[in-house]
């Protein structure tokens, strides 16, 4: 090579290692100067300076343009970059703290916290809970049973012959035939059970959910929920049954709320009666609710029928008692002035949510 163009390369060369090296000088600096302040900066800085297209990486590919004299200098001085990036990486990840974290985004804790939105329980559940409380207060207890009955918890104890109406599958969703098995069609089935323990006296009330084969409308559903009660003790009376009603009545709406017993029948007791109150959603004026009669039926009672006792192992001649049941979608209607019973099981937040503060 003329000596001419072999001291133009030389020349070139040690041009190239005083680039590289400012190069390397001015990396060394900027990887100082990180901003240590920015959020997740651990992570930032191995993305800027020692990813695969990080700065570092590529600065090491300058090798290819140092001199063989020179590559043992420009690696050592690559290493030492590669090292210095390495571990002020390490210093970084290292003072990264979930402490560290919190205290870096200078959030003021005397502002109030956010809102939460808060839940509600279904009308159904707070008048559930409503009566029953306010039946514990004179004494009543709960008791529960199935839901799926026997033919004769459900029937024959409570006196219904064979060839009674309610037996008939237009009313009744039967399970099983030939034994009888069926969705229970009243928590009455509750009190035969009761009664069959023998434990006297007996004071109880059996809140539940019930089936009936009935057309959905506006004043009925398929399924409904029920509280019945029972009272059977030595000497109990009617007038037993309608004090104990009448506080209900005032205690669950108002004081002054009108209240009637009418005649009735049903099979587990006699005398039978129905109660109704005045129409709390038109006043009294009639509506779709009452049939405008201004008077909408509450529940059903009376004393409970010698034969059922006995169906029990219960000495009639001994023990007395009275029985009453109502349907839980019905008190709430009136309750809350609620004219379309199928809104209860539609589950619509809209409706639901309305009773956030309910009691």
């Amino acid at each position: 090579m003329l000596p001419f163009f072999k001291n133009l390369l030389v020349a070139y060369l040690r041009a190239r290692m005083e680039e590289l090296k400012s190069k390397i000088s001015e990396l060394k600096e900027s990887i100082n100067q990180f901003a240590t302040e920015e959020k997740n900066k651990a992570e930032t800085f191995r993305i800027r300076f020692l990813g695969s297209s990080g700065l570092v990486k590529k600065i090491m590919g300058e090798m290819r343009n140092v001199a063989p004299e020179n590559r043992k200098q420009a690696g050592l001085a690559l290493n030492a970059l590669k090292q210095f990036a390495e571990e002020k990486y390490n210093q970084l990840k290292n003072s990264v703290s979930p402490e560290a974290e919190r205290t870096s985004n200078h959030q003021d804790l005397t502002l109030p916290g956010n809102e939460l939105p808060v839940g509600s329980r279904h009308p159904i559940s707070i008048v559930r809970n409503r009566i029953i409380s306010i039946f514990q207060r004179i004494g009543f207890t709960v008791a529960e049973g199935p839901e799926v009955e026997d033919d004769w918890h459900n029937f024959t104890a409570l006196n219904l012959p064979e060839n009674h109406p309610a037996r008939d599958m237009q009313d009744t969703f039967y399970v099983r035939r030939n034994p009888d098995w069926m969705l229970r069609t009243h928590t009455s089935s509750v009190q035969v059970r009761e009664m069959e323990r023998g434990e006297l006296p007996i004071r109880i009330i059996c809140p539940g959910r019930v089936y009936r084969n009935e057309t959905i409308s506006a004043r009925a559903h398929c399924f409904f929920h029920q509280v019945e009660g029972l009272y059977v003790e030595e000497n109990a009376s009617f007038a037993d049954l309608k004090q104990t009603l009448y506080f209900f009545a005032r205690e669950m709406f108002f004081q002054d709320v009108k209240i009637r017993f009418r005649p009735s029948y049903f099979p587990f007791t006699e005398p039978s009666a129905e109660m109704d109150i005045s129409c709390l959603i038109c006043g009294g004026k009639g509506c779709n609710v009452c049939k405008h009669t201004g008077w909408v039926e509450i529940l059903g009672c009376g004393m409970v029928h010698p034969n059922v006792l006995e169906n029990c192992k219960i000495d009639s001649h001994k023990y007395t008692g009275f029985a009453f049941g109502m349907g839980i979608e019905r008190i709430t209607m009136l309750k809350y002035q609620i004219n379309d019973l199928r809104l209860f099981s539609e589950n619509d937040v809209r409706f639901l949510k309305q009773f956030t503060h309910a009691i």
